[in-house]
């Protein structure tokens, strides 16, 4: 039996996994199907649909929803009010409802989405990038990227601290708040130490 904390108002429908030490707010819903990790925190308003998988020790901000389709991994951060979507061409006339309709949206690692940002479907969010509030997303965003503006772009690199990188001239960077080093090479970031 798992042990986690979930507010009187909150509601928590069967066939749910809640991991040890998750916290789940005010007026929140967990639908059918959702695998939510250890020492998360869901805050006021979140719902998170049927078949959601949700990482380890992740922090949804109030008046988010998961949709299905959607996959958050470890220490993804979702600020207040960011939103994902998951059908491209949503039409009420043409109801386009179950998993078959959805374009999956995989959000990697250590990922900072930041408030009031939007995530289209069927994009895959780069591990440990940042996400500047009230950007839109429409493509896939490397790792470690820093993208902001509407449609989202890259303007830099962060680390995995969120440190802006600021590379040599043999493409390297060090963060003083992690103590690792990147690579910058061919427009990708890795991580070397």
């Amino acid at each position: 039996m798992s042990d986690y904390k979930v507010h009187p108002t909150a509601v928590i429908d069967d066939n749910v996994e809640i991991g040890n030490g998750t916290s789940i707010w005010h007026y929140s819903h967990i639908q059918p199907g959702a695998k939510i990790g250890e020492k998360c925190t869901l805050g006021q308003n979140v719902n998170v649909a049927n078949n959601v998988t949700i990482g380890n020790f992740c922090k949804i901000q109030n008046n988010v929803s998961v949709y299905e389709g959607v996959t958050l991994e470890d220490y993804v951060f979702c600020g207040p009010s960011m939103v994902f979507t998951n059908i491209i061409l949503p039409k009420c006339k043409y109801p386009q409802r179950g998993a078959e309709f959805y374009a999956p949206t995989l959000v990697k690692q250590g990922a900072s989405i930041g408030a009031n940002a939007t995530i289209v479907c069927g994009t895959t969010i780069g591990r440990d990038c940042l996400i500047g509030a009230g950007t839109v997303v429409t493509k896939d965003v490397p790792d470690y990227a820093l993208v902001v503006g509407n449609p989202g772009r890259v303007i830099g690199w962060v680390s995995e601290a969120g440190v802006r990188l600021e590379f040599d001239e043999n493409g390297f960077a060090d963060c003083e708040k992690s103590g690792k080093r990147y690579k910058l090479a061919d427009g990708k970031v890795t991580e070397v130490s």
